[in-house]
């Protein structure tokens, strides 16, 4: 698993880079967006705003909002709209109340079309006014009738108590008297009772909700609507493009570091060295379909690699690879010849291999005090079973790679390779690319020259 931290500049590479498969994922996003839209049909939302006049607590407000939502609500809607293809048990679920400042009631309603909603929210609207009257008892409803006829037979049993009081023999016996006195008594008991029953009528404090006028009609889609859909079905897909890569940088097991390539392959570094990044202007022909489809998503080149640096000139580049085979030659105990091992599909190693047998073979002034470079011989090991021919005349091997391209059981499985084949791993030199600079005077290798230098390995014990 990779340790780097994921930055701004990774995910702007990942855009740069990999563009064409962002756009294409983002593009089916929208379709399967479109797809879904269709699946749903369109909703419409109209919302009707009841009024309750006088003071209400919180908690009132929150009852009175479960009560607008209350089947005996909605199945009183349903009966008085009379959809024959929706009952009350779905409707339930397309009608929402809450509450709102100013001791409101916003009850909305969703349907197939503008005025289905609209004729939705208005009818929830006028049967929660009249079932909460009926339980307040504010309205012409049974229960305001029985407190009405309550209250005729008090009165009337008030009047008779008058004519008793009047039949009594006033104050002319002992009898008469605690007579009028207990039909005075029973008078004020029952005007006590009545004045009571009135402050506790809910009626009698808060007059009667009002609905606020019809409810607007509609004139757009309740969300989700289709073009929404579109666009988070083209975002979602978007972002889970960009985390799959970020993911699948963060899991990558190969080498970046000089330091973990030399511990992989059990041997020294000996130096780095640049090779120019030339990006042919076409591509080979062939590869199948698979190839052409990677070659038009962008995806056949890798974008987790840092842009390549500025180089200096070809001079630079010279020294670069002069002092890698001055060390190189200071290894050996005598002049001799170098197997370079090379992993096949690692283009820019192939290239530095190349470029080092050049510069091996260009010794610049051997003199007899001093011996010369090398001679190298390039050879391409497979990664997935590397094999190495077994040691003739070689006196060791030297692992030419590129960073971040290749796992520690790779690297480990190359070296192994080479222990195998009688070779011992002498160093390990980098290559890396770099933007080079128009060349002035120094020259350059060919191509045809690194071609004819780069050999692929038979197994163990064959010729090369």
């Amino acid at each position: 698993m990779s340790d780097d931290t994921i930055r701004l500049a990774m995910i702007g590479r990942i855009l740069r880079q990999r563009w064409r498969l962002l756009a294409i994922v983002a593009v089916m996003g929208a379709l399967i967006g479109y797809g879904t839209s269709l699946l749903f049909p369109p909703r419409y939302t109209a919302s009707a705003s009841v009024l309750l006049p006088g003071q209400w607590e919180e908690r009132e407000l929150l009852t009175q909002v479960d009560i607008a939502t209350s089947s005996a609500v909605i199945d009183r809607a349903a009966a008085k709209l009379g959809w024959s293809d929706v009952v009350g048990a779905e409707l339930r679920d397309r009608v929402t109340a809450k509450a709102a400042d100013g001791n409101l009631i916003k009850i909305s309603g969703t349907a197939d079309s503008p005025e289905r909603a609209q004729q939705l929210s208005d009818q929830v609207a006028q049967e929660f006014v009249r079932f909460a009257a009926r339980i307040a008892g504010g309205s012409t409803e049974p229960a305001a009738t029985g407190l009405e006829a309550l209250r005729q037979k008090v009165e009337e049993t008030d009047r008779r108590i008058t004519d008793l009081a009047d039949a009594a023999d006033p104050g002319r016996t002992v009898e008469s008297v605690q007579a009028r006195t207990a039909l005075e008594k029973l008078r004020t008991s029952l005007e006590e009772a009545m004045t009571r029953l009135d402050q506790a009528d809910p009626a009698s404090n808060k007059t009667g909700m009002v609905v606020m006028g019809p409810a607007p009609r509609p004139t757009g889609e309740a969300p989700p609507t289709r073009m929404q859909l579109i666009v988070a079905g083209a975002l979602l897909f978007f972002l889970l493009a960009v985390t799959g890569h970020l993911v699948a940088a963060r899991m990558d097991r190969r080498l970046r570091t000089e330091s973990e390539i030399a511990a992989a392959l059990g041997s020294a570094l000996l130096g780095t060295v640049d090779v120019p990044d030339e990006r042919p202007a076409h591509r080979p022909e062939g590869g199948g379909r698979r190839a052409w489809i990677r070659r038009l998503l962008g995806v056949d080149t890798r974008w987790d690699l840092p842009a390549p640096q500025r180089s200096g000139d070809e001079a630079g580049r010279r020294i670069r690879y002069g002092r890698v085979c001055a060390r190189i030659r200071d290894l050996l105990p005598a002049p001799g010849r170098l197997l370079v091992v090379v992993p096949d599909g690692d283009e820019i190693a192939r290239r530095a291999a190349g470029r080092l047998v050049a510069e091996a073979a260009g010794d610049p002034s051997p003199s007899s005090s001093s011996r010369g470079y090398p001679m190298l011989r390039v050879m391409q090991v497979s990664v997935d079973r590397p094999t190495v021919p077994d040691r003739d005349s070689e006196s060791g091997a030297l692992v030419v790679l590129s960073a971040g391209s290749w796992t520690a059981e790779e690297l480990v499985g190359i070296a192994e390779a080479c222990a195998d084949g009688g070779h011992e791993v002498v160093g390990i030199v980098v290559a890396g690319t770099v933007r080079a600079r128009p060349a002035r005077s120094a020259r350059r290798p060919s191509d045809h020259a690194t071609g004819a230098l780069a050999v692929r390995g038979h197994a163990t014990g064959g010729s090369v």
